[in-house]
């Protein structure tokens, strides 16, 4: 599930207006006093119902209600490691689609591709399903089954089964290229460990005697807010990372602060998969021409949630606000366009490798020109 997430606590709310919401509780009067079968009624069941379906008719397919069991997956979900087959995945123009399956996974393996809309789980349509009950739908026992209708994006239609197995997130991946002169480094999501990660990397390692930087963002759907900022920070000397806008915080700037490495020639790669915080970073360091980006537009989500967790263990994910880039790039349904587009036969790598060679003893900021990379 992919998420630019911001959480917190709420211990209470503002009181609604009573007349407002007074029939739904004469509607719970009516069920629990007249309806056929008692032994039905659960309460609770009732209660998380009727606030799945207030939150549904927001029409907005970031905002979702989790009750106690739902909510307690999700968590799970971004521990790094779960059962299910490996893909990310959202609702765009109403269809559940996939942002990008993980590296090694058995969806990847299974030739699930990144923008492939999934229009049934098993057998059963998934028209009108939320993000959440697609994931659950999705994972499963470890050796079990799940069946894929995907419509791929050249609109040909084809179903596939993927064995559901362990899957391991490994947030930062690391080696060096060309014969050791350039640091690749992979960041695969945005979760609460990845700016250590990346510091044990950049900082242990001798950078001074190295000709430049791949980092590479493809296929990683995004995470934690602050996550995207303080790795953003690792790369950007000063100026601001993102600006995002809400109804409550109003319009706020996250600054750099300076960052401690040596500014090489750096390369951000990025895919149809390059996802939300993942996008905050891309946008961070082409707006400050710390990096150039190669590869292919991104996805374009720009909008924040916040999950607000209640004392019953379940919780609220709502959209909040929108960001933009330093330079005020509208994200949302647009994403960022690549510097050096590339044609699916090309190797990102390569590409990569040869404008470093090409800025051999430069530092960043290198002028990129002035085109509108939205």
């Amino acid at each position: 599930m992919i998420l630019l997430l911001v959480v917190f606590g709420v211990s209470g709310s503002k009181q609604t207006a009573t007349d407002l919401f007074s029939p739904l509780e004469q509607l719970y009067q009516y069920i629990d006093r007249y309806f056929y079968w008692p032994e039905r009624i659960e309460d609770r069941t009732l209660l998380y119902g009727a606030m799945k379906g207030l939150v549904k008719q927001l029409d907005d397919p970031y905002s979702e209600f989790l009750d106690p069991g739902d909510h307690e997956r999700w968590e799970e979900s971004l521990e790094g490691e779960f059962s299910g087959v490996g893909i990310e995945i959202t609702i765009k123009d109403t269809v559940l689609t996939v942002i990008a399956p993980l590296m090694g996974t058995p969806a990847e393996q299974a030739g699930v591709q990144i923008g492939d809309q999934i229009l049934a789980i098993d057998g059963d349509s998934t028209d009108g399903i939320t993000l959440t009950e697609a994931s659950l739908k999705i994972r499963g026992e470890v050796g079990t089954t799940v069946v894929l209708l995907l419509r791929h994006r050249d609109g040909s239609e084809e179903e596939v089964s993927i064995v559901r197995d362990t899957i391991t997130v490994e947030a930062v991946a690391t080696e060096l290229l060309a014969d050791e002169r350039i640091l690749y480094i992979r960041i695969s999501r945005f979760d609460s460990d990845v700016t250590h990660e990346l510091d044990q990397i950049l900082l242990v390692g001798d950078l001074e005697t190295s000709d430049g930087i791949i980092l590479d963002l493809r296929s990683n759907p995004g995470g934690l807010l602050n996550a995207a900022i303080d790795v953003s920070r690792r790369f950007v000397d000063d100026g601001a990372i993102v600006i995002t806008k809400g109804r409550v915080a109003g319009e706020q700037t996250y600054p750099a602060l300076g960052n401690r490495i040596p500014n090489l020639p750096l390369v951000v790669l990025i895919n149809g998969g390059t996802a939300s915080a993942a996008e905050i970073a891309a946008g961070a360091i082409r707006d400050h021409e710390m990096g150039i980006l190669i590869g292919e537009c991104t996805f374009g989500k720009g909008v924040i949630q916040r999950m607000i967790e209640f004392s019953d263990g379940s919780a609220l994910k709502l959209t909040t606000g929108e960001y933009v880039t330093p330079l005020g790039h509208v994200v949302q349904g647009v994403g960022l366009v690549p510097d050096i587009a590339l044609a699916e036969a090309e190797d990102p790598i390569e590409a990569a490798i040869a404008w470093i060679d090409a800025h051999i003893g430069e530092r960043m900021p290198i002028s990129l020109g002035e085109k509108d990379h939205r």
